[in-house]
């Protein structure tokens, strides 16, 4: 299976959904993390 940015996108939503639920005090930092690792990976700089 081929992991492209395209797959990736849905497939960190739905792990930190997963996560969200079950440890939901620690809601700011995965959305920060989400945003930042998304970030990085639209500008190119991670592959």
């Amino acid at each position: 299976m081929n992991i492209s940015f395209a797959s990736l996108s849905p497939l960190s939503a739905l792990v930190f959904g997963i996560l969200i639920l079950l440890f939901p005090k620690l809601i700011n930092y995965i959305i920060a993390a989400y945003l930042i690792i998304t970030g990085l990976l639209g500008l190119g700089i991670i592959k």
